[in-house]
């Protein structure tokens, strides 16, 4: 789960499913954590709670872009695919589905153009 952290600006070599899906599943949870502490903030009038767990969640995603796109990029490079790829994500409505099935994939078995087989998580 944490492999990403400490690959955090490793753009090259690859990504195996589980590494990439574990990431997620981490930020997946650190998000309903901070989101209900916004909306408990919010259901008990107290613009201070919701205002530093809001903080907490903005701090968060800053500390985290840079390492969610460099799983996501070795994430790519596992099924054989450029980085580029995820600019598929902004074409609307199409663009996410197709991400998602790019990353269900398996990876590519033995070694490619990216490098070795990833170590498993």
């Amino acid at each position: 789960m944490f492999v990403p952290l400490t690959r955090y600006a490793q753009f090259d070599g690859r990504a195996g499913r589980k590494e990439y899906w574990m990431f997620q599943l981490f930020l997946f949870l650190v998000m309903v954590v901070g989101y209900a502490g916004v909306g408990i903030g919010a259901s008990m009038d107290s613009g201070l709670v919701s205002g530093v767990f809001g903080a907490l969640l903005g701090l968060f995603w800053l500390a985290v872009l840079v390492p969610a796109i460099a799983v996501a990029i070795r994430r790519m490079h596992d099924i054989d695919k450029s980085g580029w790829v995820l600019l598929f994500g902004l074409i609307p409505f199409v663009g996410g589905i197709i991400l998602f099935v790019f990353n269900v994939l398996p990876g590519t078995p033995g070694e490619n153009r990216f490098g070795p087989v990833p170590p498993t998580v």
